[in-house]
This record gives C-alpha cells, sequence and structure tokens, in this order.
C-alpha cells in the first residue's frame, strides 16, 4: 500500500495486486469518516483523472473537489482496529 494523496479532508491509498493489473485505490473522506475502495474501470478511470489533475498542477481544493465526486458514492464507514 502507498500513500498518494494526504490532506486535512481526504487521503488515498493505492493498493497494488488485489488481482487487477494496476491494483485499487481506497479513498477515505475524513470529514464523513467513509471510505471507498476502487478496482477495475473505476480504479482505471479514477488513475487517468488523477493523471489529468496532475498534468494541470491544481491545488488541494481542486483535488479535494475531484475525491469528493468519488466519495459520494462510499458507504463504509472508517473502522480503526
Amino acid at each position: 500500500m502507498h500513500m498518494l494523496y494526504n490532506s486535512e479532508n481526504f487521503a488515498v491509498m493505492q493498493h497494488m495486486g488485489d488481482g487487477h493489473p494496476h491494483g485499487g485505490f481506497e479513498i477515505v473522506d475524513k470529514t464523513s469518516r467513509r471510505e471507498i475502495y476502487l478496482a477495475g474501470l473505476l480504479a482505471e478511470h479514477f488513475q487517468a483523472g488523477v493523471e489529468r489533475l496532475i498534468g494541470d498542477e491544481v491545488d488541494e481544493m481542486h483535488i479535494d473537489d475531484f475525491l469528493s465526486a468519488y466519495t459520494t458514492l462510499a458507504h463504509h464507514p472508517v473502522v480503526l482496529h
């Protein structure tokens, strides 16, 4: 697992392998305390969007806005063990 992004509102980790060529991405919405795991085509779509953002050299607010579009799908509460 690799931490890709960490702000006051979001954290994004990349999981390698997981049965998919690109692995998957876990997005944690720290404000709502929810998370979502993206794999397969959705993970590929997410990665392409991130690469476009990086190319545009956007600020943290734009990245957080981008991530919030994915976390609206998040239904799993964050549970610490």
